[in-house]
């Protein structure tokens, strides 16, 4: 039996591993095994900020990535979340009946909903506000070599 908070749980912490999708599909999902790639991805072009700082172009390409896979898994800790009994247990426990309890929602369900939706949202308009700066402070960069 497959169930909804720890689905919702697994999505929201270790989401950007695959760790929700290995707990739904098994080991031989491979949009589970794809998802450490752009995570390890950003933590690189956090450590290469740190290293060359924001002036480098990788990591204006690498740190979104990480940002936008943690707030994709974030909102699958949504959708899991808010889906009802017999829509999950139709898709995750089809033996089980349409009521059975590990499609239910709890308190511990709300709980990830709501990190969900608070650290997914702050994540995703960072990593949006981050590329948009850097991406705007090249161009005034680019266009005062021009004009100089």
């Amino acid at each position: 039996m497959k169930n909804k908070t720890l689905a919702a749980w697994l999505a929201f912490l270790g989401g950007p591993l695959g760790l929700h999708r290995f707990y739904l599909h098994g080991l031989t999902d491979l949009l589970g095994w794809l998802l450490p790639i752009p995570t390890a991805l950003g933590l690189y072009g956090m450590e290469r900020v740190q290293r060359f700082g924001l002036d480098d172009q990788w990591s204006w390409i690498l740190i979104p990535m990480l940002g936008f896979t943690v707030a994709g898994c974030a909102l699958m800790a949504i959708i899991y979340g808010l889906s009802t009994p017999e829509k999950w247990n139709a898709r995750y426990n089809p033996a089980a009946a349409l009521e059975a309890p590990a499609g239910g929602t709890s308190w511990l369900t709300i709980g990830a909903i709501v990190l969900s939706l608070l650290v997914g949202t702050t994540v995703l308009m960072a990593s949006i506000a981050f590329s948009f700066q850097r991406y705007f402070e090249y161009q005034i960069e680019e266009g005062r070599k021009i004009s100089a």
